[in-house]
């Protein structure tokens, strides 16, 4: 039933993709290519893009409307569902969403596309239910949440912050805005972790861990469904390194000689995504990395050429399954799958 395809209207009744958001076209390109192309059934579409399969048979009747479904798919202006697909396929992703910065590479033209494909992913793909982690540092993340609409659901579950976030005032304000503001937009209850997300040494953080507020909030990390996480490279952002809850400038030498290159969560990883552990790694209050890459579905939102290693380590190491990041970024990803030093893609 689900491989009956829909009617191939392309003609006077087929409507204006003007007047559709660049969000929907870039969904209804994706479900008809999977669909027609790739020869996957609904229930499989579905299942890979979070979505219901009631809702991939109105986009493909919608695709057809709407003169994207022809014989072939007709890729629209913007779109960039080759690369898409691609990355999806050299690195063993379930999706990726690629923004269309043109030729812009410099964060500042990022970090907005980014933020506004973020919200416009999440407002497509959150379900009743879920157990959402959110890292509490990153200005991408920031930017995705007050990019988005409210869409409360009956079931809305729970958003955890997932990395501790107290640190001088700009700390407290912006790691609970993150948290509090996506609870706030889906009717979720949130979840804090009222503590430093680094602590000054090892030992303090056994302390602090047997704090019952603090240790409920760990333990929600553990059975999350989703979580949305920044990729960060060596050198700590501004958002971060204002926060108080950066490694200082004398810390940097020991991860640079251990071969870090990027982060999730404050957890180092090298340029094949292998986690480092170091002794800062005892210092860091937060989802342990066993737990995160643990987690269904890992969306990570990140760009920008200053990152570029950072996130194709990420992705090699299964820090991440889910991807949304800028064009430029998107294609010199897809240039290196092909470079002879591509390390063997992890399962994680």
């Amino acid at each position: 039933m689900d491989r009956e395809a829909p009617s191939m209207m392309n003609g006077p009744g087929a409507l204006p993709l003007s007047d559709i958001p660049p969000d929907q076209i870039r969904l209804l390109t994706k479900v008809a290519r999977m669909y027609h192309e790739r020869g996957m059934r609904q229930p499989q579409i579905a299942a890979q893009l979070h979505i219901s399969q009631p809702r991939v048979s109105r986009l493909l009747k919608r695709a057809a409307q709407l003169g994207i479904v022809r014989t072939t798919v007709v890729t629209p202006r913007g779109v960039h569902a080759d690369v898409e697909e691609r990355l999806e396929q050299g690195y063993k992703l379930s999706e990726v969403v690629v923004v269309d910065t043109g030729d812009q590479a410099d964060e500042p033209h990022v970090l907005p596309a980014l933020g506004s494909a973020a919200a416009a992913y999440l407002e497509t793909t959150l379900m009743g239910g879920e157990r959402t982690g959110v890292s509490s540092w990153s200005s991408t993340l920031l930017a995705a949440v007050e990019s988005m609409s409210p869409r409360p659901a009956a079931d809305a579950g729970r958003v955890v912050q997932m990395l501790g976030g107290v640190g001088n005032v700009t700390a407290q304000a912006q790691a609970t805005r993150i948290t509090g503001r996506l609870a706030q937009l889906t009717g979720a209850a949130p979840v804090f972790l009222p503590a430093p997300g680094l602590l000054g040494s090892g030992s303090m953080r056994q302390v602090i861990v047997t704090d019952p507020n603090i240790e409920s909030a760990l333990a929600a990390c553990d059975d999350l469904t989703m979580a949305l996480v920044g990729i960060g490279s060596l050198t700590p952002s501004p958002l971060l390194r204002d926060s108080g809850n950066a490694f200082a400038d004398s810390e940097l030498p020991e991860l640079r000689a251990a071969g870090a290159v990027g982060d999730v969560c404050l957890r180092f990883f090298d340029e094949h995504g292998r986690h480092l552990r170091t002794s800062l790694d005892e210092r860091i209050l937060g989802i342990a990395p066993g737990t995160l890459r643990r987690v269904p579905r890992r969306i990570g939102v990140a760009g920008g050429e200053r990152k570029r290693t950072a996130i194709r380590a990420a992705l090699l190491g299964g820090w991440v399954n889910v991807l949304i990041t800028d064009y430029q970024t998107a294609l010199w990803l897809a240039a290196a799958i092909d470079t002879p030093d591509q390390p063997h893609i992890r399962y994680c």
